[in-house]
């Protein structure tokens, strides 16, 4: 089974996406495929850093350029027009530990209703850890972290209402079914990832997280010159679409059915000497 094919939304960030790409490089076999996809970066080390990165294992590695800045949207879009199998969206902001890609690549063919898989983060919303709903500072050691993660029990894939889009696999079949992002509706970013898992879990799929995986996120340092935050309109269209959303995952945080899994993996932490609360 071919791994999904790595697809990373660049614009400027240039320390965050140099961090990214080398742990990248240190986690996934030669065989992986990543499809890097610069938005029109203004920052002139973009580009070379890029070209560097590809030249390095060019028949995995591609490097598209846009002419025009066009937004997260549809860069991820393009990305994922392109692939021809599961596709995992990474925001260059991440690095990523050990097992990352099969872990989720496996999450996927466990259940073919699973629409989105997405890892435990340090800074995921829903998916962080230790702390819930809160960021957390990025582990001194990713790789030990990541590794601990993957042995601590079965993975359940546990039901989320939302994917997280720092990291999120996808998989071919849900794309068929409904779908790109709603790049008329979401434009230049934020809710897309909201609205494509609304619309897939009312098409029979599921949303999930990935519990045996780990990916670290600094946040918000790609796409934020151009003042993509969450805004008030961003919410106002995607209530628009699916108006019992926010009550769903008000729900969801009230009961944090997580909370189990979490603390079984914090407890494997602090055996293992990892301090993370």
């Amino acid at each position: 089974m071919a791994l999904p094919l790595i697809v990373i939304p660049v614009f400027n960030a240039y320390r965050h996406l140099k961090a990214c790409l080398e742990s990248i490089a240190k986690t996934v076999p030669r065989s992986a495929e990543v499809l890097l996809i610069d938005d029109a970066s203004t920052d002139e080390r973009i580009q070379p850093l890029l070209r560097c990165w590809v030249n390095e294992a060019s028949a995995q590695r591609r490097v598209l350029l846009h002419e025009k800045n066009r937004g997260f949207v549809a860069t991820a879009n393009h990305g994922m027009r392109l692939a021809d199998r599961d596709v995992v969206l990474l925001n260059s902001d991440t690095e990523v530990g050990k097992g990352w890609l099969q872990q989720l690549a496996d999450c996927l063919a466990s259940d073919r209703s699973i629409a989105t898989a997405t890892p435990w983060s340090n800074n995921g919303e829903i998916v962080s850890v230790p702390a819930f709903c809160a960021p957390n500072p990025v582990p001194d050691d990713l790789h030990a972290v990541a590794e601990v993660i993957a042995s601590c029990g079965q993975p359940v894939y546990p039901d989320i209402p939302t994917a997280v889009g720092f990291c999120m696999a996808v998989s071919r079949e849900a794309i068929k079914h409904i779908g790109l992002f709603d790049e008329d509706a979401f434009g230049l970013g934020y809710g897309e990832e909201n609205d494509f898992c609304q619309r897939a879990e009312q098409a029979g799929f599921r949303n999930v997280v990935c519990d045996n995986a780990y990916v670290a996120h600094h946040g918000g340092a790609s796409f934020g010159p151009l003042g993509l935050e969450p805004d008030a309109n961003s919410m106002q269209r995607l209530l628009a679409k699916h108006p019992d959303y926010m009550d769903k995952v008000s729900k969801f945080i009230q009961s944090d059915p997580l909370a189990g899994r979490r603390e079984e993996i914090i407890a494997c932490l602090e055996r293992a000497g990892i301090g993370m609360r």
